[in-house]
């Protein structure tokens, strides 16, 4: 439980967000105008795994000093990735054709999470020079 506490301390919004991916990715989405937009579930993963991996890596520069690239690497990017594919695997098997678990979609999210990747890259790049 400690580490739970610790973690919804240093990192609110990325616990809020990781949250709120695993609730809507097993709700049925609503119809809305918006199904007409070419590619608009693939802009909305990029959008919830990019915003998401960015969360990660602001709270993460906001409370470390020394910055280890490893654990940046496992953390910001490829621990979401991996959840990703899983939630696909999960949507595929366990919902009862509510949900489909689409590949395109663990490809969407992965390009999100490198987006978020090297914007944080650069963050640092940044914060080093000031």
């Amino acid at each position: 439980m400690k580490i739970g506490s610790h973690l919804i301390r240093k990192y609110p919004f990325s616990c809020l967000f990781l949250a709120l991916i695993w609730i809507l990715c097993f709700c049925t989405p609503p119809h809305t105008p918006l199904d007409n937009v070419a590619f608009i579930d693939k802009w909305t993963h990029i959008a919830m795994y990019g915003g998401t991996c960015s969360a990660i890596w602001i709270e993460y520069l906001r409370g470390h000093k020394d910055i280890s690239k490893s654990r940046l690497f496992v953390w910001a990017w490829l621990a979401p990735v991996l959840m990703s594919g899983l939630i696909e695997i999960l949507q595929a098997t366990c919902t009862g054709g509510r949900r489909s678990g689409d590949w395109l979609d663990f490809a969407a999210n992965t390009a999100g999470a490198t987006l978020a990747a090297v914007i944080g890259i650069l963050l640092v790049k940044w914060r080093a020079r000031g």
